[in-house]
């Protein structure tokens, strides 16, 4: 594996997943969950509509994620992730079992201080 960030591959992974929410918005698309906006922006605590409208338009731009507009009064707008996006959810499984297991390390490791 090659240490120079022009020939290192993981840039082009993070190019397409990073930032602030992007991870947590596919955590809760996975594996085959149908969102609406509202319902994302609730499981998002924190997030603005701005920030997840942008957050949104760059996953869907890059294939992760399909946008699905019903031609209804208002219009309802569903997001859910593509057959692409789901080749991501080794990754995030992965990401979410070394944080359980880290917070589970440093609060071993704060009970063993006090």
């Amino acid at each position: 594996m090659s240490n120079e960030a022009e020939t290192c591959l993981v840039n082009s992974t993070m190019s397409i997943i990073s930032g602030k929410w992007k991870l947590i918005i596919l955590f809760h698309l996975m594996p085959d969950k149908v969102l609406r906006f509202n319902e994302l922006k609730r499981l998002i605590p924190g997030i603005t509509q701005r920030m997840l409208t942008k957050q949104l338009r760059e996953l869907e731009q890059s294939d992760i994620i399909e946008r699905t507009i019903y031609p209804e009064i208002p219009p309802r707008v569903e997001y859910s992730i593509t057959e692409y996006g789901r080749t991501l959810q080794p990754i995030l499984q992965m990401m979410h079992q070394w944080g359980e297991a880290h917070l589970r390390r440093m609060e071993a490791a704060a009970a063993a201080h006090e």
